[in-house]
């Protein structure tokens, strides 16, 4: 096993860098070289790749982004390619096999979330010998206690709402902050709870507007005349559905946005204070990577060569407990990871006073 690809799919998320940094100084001590493809899948398709050495990997630790590039669209079963002047969508999985054998590649790294291990696991299922590693901001790939990107992520986020607070109170206002967080709640739960949130919204716990309304003039019965409120972009209203930015099509999943400006219109019009909104949108996924999201980078990069010289194909690496561990893509991707209503986190927040709706 002498020549490993690794690429970086999906959205961009704070230690990328970390996970090549230290794949190719890991392949580099094992006597192995390592190629980077570029922007996802679609580098392999293209013929779009190149060796990377140790000047390549000078100073990238603590840079945000990847080298590599990313591509969330690029799905070897289903690209948009044109035809008779037609753009349609087309299986390319045999033309990525065939990419892969033709760049002399013993294995493959994959480098992202639910999207990019999905179809690292169908291409597994087609005789890939590959390993995931897992990226996410969202925190929500299951078989792993952790993704590396999410504490950069509530980083920002908590940086974002502490900096609200002193508008807030000045102003007498109600400050709303969108985060991210399609169908897990992570971000605004933990950001919200170090933020020291009013009101926390996210999609596991469907909220009562009218309830988020009473909460807001609670406070201000009590002389507390502004308050804090976190939503996650796929929250929603009890019996209503999360608000959409964009729809999405075969290739493209549809984008949430919009849910943070109607919880501050409700709250405006109905609470009598005003009410605004701030969009944190893709802020969360840039910037220097938190020392934590470092080091578990690095973990995993070096865990996925690792599991490559053990021809352990068709697994994730993951961290459980303190143990960087090799789990099946089945088991990984079985299971999405999500917010537990009922578990500690939420009930400690509710004990503290924060309102879910």
């Amino acid at each position: 096993m002498k020549r490993i690809g690794i690429l970086t799919g999906g959205g961009d998320a704070p230690g990328l860098n970390a996970v090549i940094r230290a794949a190719v100084k890991t392949a580099d001590h094992q006597g192995r070289e390592m190629v980077g493809i570029m922007d996802g899948y679609d580098g392999i398709i293209d013929g779009r790749w190149r060796v990377l050495t140790a000047e390549d990997i000078r100073g990238i630790l603590s840079r945000g982004g990847t080298i590599l590039g990313a591509a969330n669209r690029g799905n070897p079963f289903g690209r948009k390619v044109m035809r008779d002047g037609q753009e349609v969508i087309v299986d390319m999985s045999d033309a990525f096999m065939a990419g892969f054998e033709q760049m002399r590649l013993d294995a493959l790294i994959a480098v992202g979330g639910d999207g990019t291990l999905r179809i690292a696991l169908e291409l597994c299922q087609k005789g890939l010998p590959v390993v995931g590693v897992p990226k996410t901001i969202d925190n929500d790939l299951g078989g792993t206690d952790v993704t590396f990107g999410f504490d950069t992520a509530l980083h920002t986020a908590t940086e974002a709402i502490d900096k609200l607070h002193t508008t807030a109170e000045a102003h007498h206002r109600v400050m709303v902050v969108e985060l991210m967080g399609r169908d897990a709640g992570f971000i605004a739960l933990h950001s919200g709870v170090a933020g020291g949130a009013d009101v926390i919204l996210i999609p596991e716990i469907p909220f009562d507007l009218n309830v988020v309304c009473r909460a807001v003039e609670e406070r201000a019965q009590r002389g507390r005349r502004f308050s804090i409120i976190a939503c996650s972009e796929g929250a929603r209203p009890v019996g209503g559905a999360q608000m959409l930015a964009r729809a999405g099509d075969q290739i493209t999943a549809e984008r949430l946005g919009g849910m943070g400006q109607r919880v501050a219109d409700w709250v405006g019009r109905n609470c009598g204070m005003e009410a605004r909104c701030t969009v944190l949108g893709h802020v969360q996924r840039g910037g220097v990577p938190s020392p934590f999201d470092r080091w578990l980078a690095t973990r995993y990069g070096a865990g996925a060569v690792r599991a490559v010289a053990a021809d352990h194909f068709g697994c994730m690496v993951a961290l459980h407990g303190t143990r960087l561990v090799d789990v099946p893509l089945t088991e990984a991707l079985a299971v999405p990871k999500r917010v537990d209503p009922e578990g500690e986190p939420v009930q400690m927040a509710r004990e503290l006073g924060i309102v879910f709706g």
